[in-house]
């Protein structure tokens, strides 16, 4: 098991070689910082805390800041761990997007976007009732339940708060990974609105091999104005140019002296 938390950005589209559109998520990856190791013989469990994106010591605790030092960073914003990891860490530890590769299958969790209070209609998919001809029953829950046991049942689907919950996507594929400029293209749509924490891992019910995609690259192209060069009149190219041009004098003395004898007889 691996894995690494990020800020989901938003959706973009990209063109493999062979001419596919794949819709794929934005999600910033900065270096996430081993701030706590937990061990068997120590905790029971083989754990690592992973702490992402820096926050103001004002904004802190004493124990997070404490926290961090042990760490050698400073306060993060998100704490997250992973358990059973496949390397080995030590406590301060860089973790960046290079850990994945491209076309490797993940899941990734985030927590869904928050609706508000909603009816059973958005909520659960419900359909609603006639909108004319006298009806009285239009976007209501329907029936509560049976006569016995003159109680609403558990599990009944009602109105009540909708979204803000933790969803995983399972089984989307890693399209780039760019170290650099920390971020990693996640195929499909993954949960959550635009600045929201998510976490890249391992699969857990892949059985596909990982196949890397071709992915089209787009370069400026700069105009760069062409220079003629003129080129110097050589003593070769002049006599032909002289040779050229003489023939076509004496062709027009020749006609000249034509129409001039033609002129005469005329007169004559």
């Amino acid at each position: 098991m691996k894995g690494i938390l990020g800020r989901k950005v938003g959706m973009t589209q990209v063109f493999t070689k062979d001419g596919a559109l794949i819709p794929v998520t934005v999600v910033e990856v900065e270096p996430n910082v081993v701030m706590q190791v937990r061990t068997p013989e120590k905790d029971g469990y083989s754990a690592i805390q992973l702490g992402v994106f820096d926050k103001k010591e004002k904004n802190a605790t004493k124990a997070s800041i404490g926290h961090a030092k042990k760490a050698g960073t400073n306060p993060k914003r998100f704490l997250k761990e992973i358990r059973d990891v496949e390397a080995s860490y030590n406590l301060g530890d860089k973790i960046g997007a290079e850990i994945f590769t491209v076309g490797e299958v993940v899941d990734v969790t985030g927590t869904s976007k928050g609706k508000g209070f909603e009816g059973t209609i958005k909520r659960h998919n419900q359909s609603c009732g006639p909108m004319t001809h006298g009806s009285h029953y239009h976007r209501g829950p329907g029936s509560l339940g049976t006569m016995l046991p003159k109680r609403v049942l558990k599990g009944k689907n009602l109105p009540g708060h909708m979204g803000h919950e933790t969803v995983t996507i399972q089984n989307l594929e890693i399209i780039e990974v760019n170290p650099s400029e920390n971020y990693i293209l996640v195929s499909g749509n993954i949960p959550g609105p635009k600045q929201s924490l998510v976490l890249i891992k391992s699969a857990v019910k892949n059985s596909k091999k990982a196949e890397a995609k071709e992915i089209l690259s787009y370069a400026e192209e700069t105009v760069v104005d062409e220079v003629v060069e003129e080129t110097p009149v050589t003593e070769e190219v002049a006599e032909v140019t002289e040779t050229t041009e003489a023939p076509a004098e004496e062709v027009k003395e020749e006609t000249q002296a034509e129409e001039n004898n033609d002129s005469e007889g005329e007169t004559n």
